[in-house]
């Protein structure tokens, strides 16, 4: 039986888990949320491996056979991980195809601070002949992570972080939190297209043919499940019935 899991530092890949479940609706996920440890945009490259690398096996020890990282900071160190014996998937490679399909006149990307001073899809836009203008853009995914989508202090942040991109055509969403506040990032950039990679990374685990099977969604986190599932409500709109905490 297939199983995914996916892997981030809080809830921003929920924005994975409802899509998969609009989509792939009959295969069970286990959402792993490591919010009792450092947050991964503030580890360095060998310390994120070395993260995966504990989680991973633990997780296919639950009966995960597809891991998803769903965290654009924890991606970039993707190409480091030991063969654990799933496949695995991150969020940048997906995001650089899509883009590229796309044929941007011009592009911005917003993300965390690890995942744009890594310079990764800078880099990968540059084997494609796409320049790509970046912005930092603390403290969305962390207003966000905190259950706050509609805050003044929430849309004046976006707005500061948006106003110097609002000229692209196009502008990468490198972070999934930010698909929680699509509505407010359109409503500052008005004739800007957003790309959210999450739409290529399941049309990719699509084509793995996963089985289906009658087993139910987990939810784990080092962290508080309360604080779990609070954001995920009010993020996403998503209900987590159980959150369990798991020390790792």
């Amino acid at each position: 039986m297939s199983r995914i899991g996916i892997i981030d530092w809080g809830i921003g890949g929920i924005s994975i888990y409802k899509l998969i479940k609009e989509r792939m609706p009959g295969v069970p996920v286990t959402y792993f949320s490591d919010t009792g440890e450092t947050p991964y945009g503030r580890m360095d490259r060998a310390e994120l491996s070395s993260r995966l690398n504990t989680i991973i096996p633990y997780l296919k020890a639950r009966g995960v056979t597809h891991v998803v990282i769903g965290c654009n900071a924890a991606s970039t160190a993707v190409d480091d991980l030991m063969d654990n014996g799933v496949p695995i998937f991150g969020v940048i490679q997906p995001a650089v195809r899509m883009t590229a399909r796309s044929r941007p006149k011009s592009l911005g990307l917003i993300g965390g601070r690890r995942t744009v001073v890594s310079g990764v899809h800078r880099r990968k836009f540059a084997e494609r002949g796409i320049g790509v203008r970046q912005r930092i853009a603390q403290p969305l995914s962390a207003l966000i992570e905190s259950g706050d989508v509609s805050s003044e202090t929430l849309s004046a942040e976006a707005r500061r972080i948006i106003a110097p991109l609002r000229g692209c055509s196009h502008i990468l969403l490198a972070c999934t939190h930010y698909p929680a506040i699509l509505p407010l990032l359109r409503h500052h950039a008005p004739d800007v297209k957003f790309l959210d990679p999450a739409d290529e990374l399941v049309t990719i685990l699509k084509r793995e043919r996963l089985s289906r099977s009658r087993g139910r969604d987990e939810f784990l986190t080092t962290g508080s499940t309360g604080g779990m599932k609070r954001a995920a409500k009010n993020a996403f709109g998503v209900h987590i019935p159980l959150a369990t905490r798991v020390s790792l």
